[in-house]
């Protein structure tokens, strides 16, 4: 039971952060333009590997 509370949670997180990732992709190019990298792209691929582990 708390597994599976576990993984939709990581899940939920998951979904959200992509969601989040694709609204702020206008001012991530603003961003790149001037030299400022966001850690979107890390977070995702955390967030998918603790969704894997959950999924084992």
């Amino acid at each position: 039971m708390i597994e599976s509370v576990t993984r939709f949670t990581v899940f939920a997180l998951y979904q959200l952060t992509v969601m989040f990732g694709i609204l702020l992709l206008p001012v991530a190019f603003a961003a790149r333009r001037l030299g400022i990298q966001l850690p979107i792209g890390d977070l995702i691929e955390r967030l998918d590997s603790a969704y894997a582990q959950t999924a084992n």
